[in-house]
């Protein structure tokens, strides 16, 4: 009678339910986590050929062949460091700038981001302490007018800022990406609005 009860007892009992796991999210695409129109102030319009850098160049070079092979070398640095993805924004109030070096158009407001993705955080970082698209980060302990490094920037350990008018630099690392953001002729509060939106945008 005692061994039929444990029979039941045991028979009674439900098997556990494996909890599933939760997938992680996926990491933005950087088409997406480049600057977007509704980041801008009203006046800035996006130039042609924002969206994937590969686009950008090929566009590019219809204007300014000598700017685009420039370029497609900065970007093929990116790429020989591990970069997988990279997608880049301009927004100028001329139209005109829209093919110009990045940060030399000191007289027209523009604004531009570049974002590139990698495979993991470490190739990332060592990708941005090499330069994104000719920005380097200020040596460790080098204090330069305008320049910030680290925690103080508000965008992480892994970056810097540049603001002597009327330019004005941000550059970082965040989980898988790198991001860069220059601006000519605009507010800090814009330029500071700008960078969060798209540090908001790194997962």
């Amino acid at each position: 009678m005692v061994l039929s009860v444990f029979v039941v007892a045991c028979q009674s009992q439900a098997p556990p339910v494996a909890s599933p796991v939760p997938s992680p999210s996926p990491h933005a695409a950087p088409t997406l986590a480049i600057l977007q129109s509704g980041d801008v102030p009203a006046g800035l319009n996006v130039c042609l050929g924002s969206g994937p850098i590969d686009v950008h160049i090929s566009s590019l070079a219809h204007a300014d062949a000598t700017l685009a092979q420039h370029e497609a070398a900065q970007w093929e640095q990116l790429r020989g460091a591990g970069a997988t993805g990279g997608a880049i924004s301009l927004f100028t109030a001329n139209a005109a700038a829209c093919n110009a070096e990045l940060g030399a158009t000191n007289n027209i407001k523009s604004i531009t981001s570049v974002v590139a993705i990698f495979d993991d955080p470490g190739q990332a970082d060592r990708a941005w302490e090499s330069g994104v698209f000719g920005f380097t980060p200020p040596a460790v302990g080098e204090i330069l007018p305008g320049m910030t490094r680290g925690s103080d920037t508000g965008l992480g350990i892994s970056s810097w800022t540049y603001s002597r008018a009327p330019v004005q630099v941000a550059s970082w690392h965040k989980s898988l990406f790198v991001a860069l953001v220059v601006a000519g002729s605009l507010d800090a509060a814009t330029f500071k609005a700008a960078t969060a939106a798209v540090d908001a945008r790194l997962n």
